[in-house]
């Protein structure tokens, strides 16, 4: 028993290490890269630790690297992202607290129905509604502005984050609501004053899972967005694709470096919060 029980433990450390190391390499291999000159990157592995480590291949990725016929670096995008970003997290959070809250615990006539639409929404591909989408923000003046792209980002979120926050507050006692109507708090004071002070774990989940997905988003950005509100990842693509001479290779890898920090560090120092969110019921259904 003993034996079994050992050979089933070092299967399990040689498959996380194994899966540990299929996802870690390439991110020492990027940093690496980005870690080196030019005429090191040619002359040596990928494998290779930098001789002489420099961090001008950031500098450059930062403030100088060309995306398409623009030399000013990543930094405007990453102002763009933040100026998108949080805005659009910030509503869709918002609105699906509260749908969830309504769909949950306050049971109006259609709720069901209401929730069954909006769970086949999160699943449709987003890609069907983007020529509607275009030409509905074409008639409306929202084409290529930041207000569009934010408000692309909120319908899109709006599904997921009612489903999470739904099957959350299901998990309520109703008595507690029931204790609050009799004190005479209606809607929205039960919402502020007893919901929100509980939803601190699941309102980290859909934080996550938000910001994540919006600073990581490409096709919105770039379709909805327009030139002056490009972010990160759309500047990061044209970087990449730009050809002019000798492939900077280093910085491109600082670049994709400096695009994927945010979304690391969210989950860093949010990953405590977030486990305990998905073990509260952000899930369960």
């Amino acid at each position: 028993m003993d034996g079994n029980r050992l050979i089933g433990r070092a299967g399990l450390w040689a498959f996380t290490g194994l899966a540990a190391l299929f996802f870690l390499l390439p991110l020492y291999v990027m940093v690496a890269t980005s870690l080196k000159t030019m005429p090191e990157v040619r002359d040596s592995s990928i494998f290779a630790l930098p001789l002489a480590p420099t961090i001008g291949p950031w500098v450059e990725a930062w403030s100088h690297a060309c995306s398409g016929q623009v030399c000013e670096g990543l930094k405007a995008g990453f102002w763009n992202s933040v100026i998108i970003t949080v805005p659009s997290v910030l509503l869709s959070v918002l609105i699906g607290a509260v749908n969830g809250y309504a769909l949950a615990l306050w049971r109006a006539r259609f709720a069901e129905a209401m929730f069954a639409i909006m769970l086949v929404g999160a699943f449709i591909p987003y890609q069907l509604f983007i020529y509607p989408l275009a030409l509905s923000f074409s008639a409306v003046g929202l084409n290529s502005s930041l207000p569009g792209v934010i408000l692309v980002h909120v319908i899109f979120g709006m599904p997921v984050t009612t489903l999470i926050f739904r099957n959350f507050y299901s998990g309520i006692p109703v008595d507690l609501m029931n204790a609050a109507r009799v004190d005479g708090a209606g809607f929205w004071r039960i919402f502020g004053e007893v919901i929100l002070p509980m939803s601190t774990p699941i309102i980290v989940v859909a934080v996550i899972l938000q910001a994540t997905g919006i600073w990581n988003d490409y096709l919105f950005g770039l379709i909805f967005a327009g030139r002056e509100h490009q972010p990160m990842t759309v500047q990061l693509m044209g970087l990449v694709n730009t050809r002019m001479g000798e492939r900077p290779y280093n910085v491109h890898m600082a670049a994709t470096l400096l695009t994927g920090i945010v979304p690391l560090a969210i989950y860093l120092l949010s990953g405590r919060w977030f486990v305990r969110g998905i073990a509260a019921g952000a899930v369960k259904g």
